[in-house]
């Protein structure tokens, strides 16, 4: 039997066992998932309004200004749940609704930061969390850049 005999045999093979597997995989609860991601998005959106309502009645801010700190209160939350191994479980049973807020970005870096605490606080926490937010970070400078300069170019021709 040649490479090229072997080869095509092995192709087949391949194929039929992805479609053996394909007919014994389970069916994806696209309904279900979508209503538990917009069920807890929602959650954690109300939470924040809530917060923000905590903050221009209990505090005196204004509307205006209160959304940074309801927004750093959820961002603390957050980090704290991802400490104690809550946020985790969460975002496991409700799927994007965690990961879309700010608070699944603020999961993901403290997730980073804990996976690589063994290895040391400058190394290990301080260089991995920042693999996944440096990204974010940049992509978000660089839109709000193209949109501003879209924004500008509307702007002049109105």
């Amino acid at each position: 039997m040649s490479f090229s005999t072997s080869a095509i045999l092995k192709k087949e093979q391949d194929q039929e066992y992805e479609q053996l597997a394909n007919k014994h995989r389970p069916k994806p609860r696209v309904l279900l998932n979508c209503l538990k991601a917009f069920t807890v998005g929602g959650l954690i959106c109300l939470l924040g309004q809530g917060l923000m309502w905590m903050y221009v009645e209990g505090f005196g801010f204004k509307p205006e200004t209160a959304g940074d700190p309801a927004v750093a209160t959820l961002i603390f939350i957050s980090c704290f749940l991802t400490g104690i191994g809550v946020y985790d479980r969460i975002g496991q049973w409700a799927g994007a609704g965690t990961a879309v807020p700010v608070t699944g970005f603020a999961n993901a870096i403290v997730s980073a930061a804990l996976e690589h605490r063994a290895e040391g606080w400058v190394l290990g926490v301080g260089g991995n969390m920042f693999k996944l937010a440096g990204p974010v970070i940049v992509f978000g400078t660089v839109s709000a850049f193209f949109i501003g300069i879209i924004h500008t170019l509307i702007q002049m021709m109105m």
